[in-house]
């Protein structure tokens, strides 16, 4: 892809969400509409499927079982070990941004819940000072 296409590709996310306010919404749509610019955009004219069914790249996924983004991040953790000992999302969090990626705790609760509601980490409560926070290990 072209840089000229890159710039305007980023232009057009940038100016989508310039009357949201500033945090992690901003960002969060910022990115998803970039991803999806630079997808289509990488797409020869008259291939892409306008059925408004999963782009290529997620149907690699769901065939595959791979999950994408933060999930696959902290499955990424998983493979790497960090999770033999009980983790708090303080720590997950500090481990992610260790390799760049930065998320807020809000935003990684959920993907790892769902790793817990799918047996690939187990929580148990633990009292840290005064107060009680969730610990993830693996099984």
């Amino acid at each position: 892809m072209e840089i000229e296409a890159l710039v305007a590709a980023r232009k057009t996310a940038e100016s989508a969400v310039a009357e949201m306010s500033e945090g992690p919404l901003k960002i969060a749509a910022f990115e998803t509409i970039l991803r999806k610019l630079l997808d289509t955009s990488s797409e020869p004219e008259g291939l892409t499927d306008r059925r408004g069914s999963q782009s290529k790249s997620d149907k690699k996924a769901v065939k595959s079982g791979n999950a994408s983004g933060t999930t696959s991040r902290i499955t990424g953790l998983v493979d790497e070990g960090f999770f033999r000992e009980q983790r708090s999302l303080v720590e997950i969090q500090g481990a992610l941004a260790e390799r760049g990626w930065h998320y807020d705790q809000n935003f990684l609760s959920t993907p790892v819940t769902r790793l817990v509601r799918r047996r690939v980490l187990r929580r148990t409560q633990a009292t840290e000072g005064t107060k009680k926070v969730w610990k993830y290990s693996i099984y």
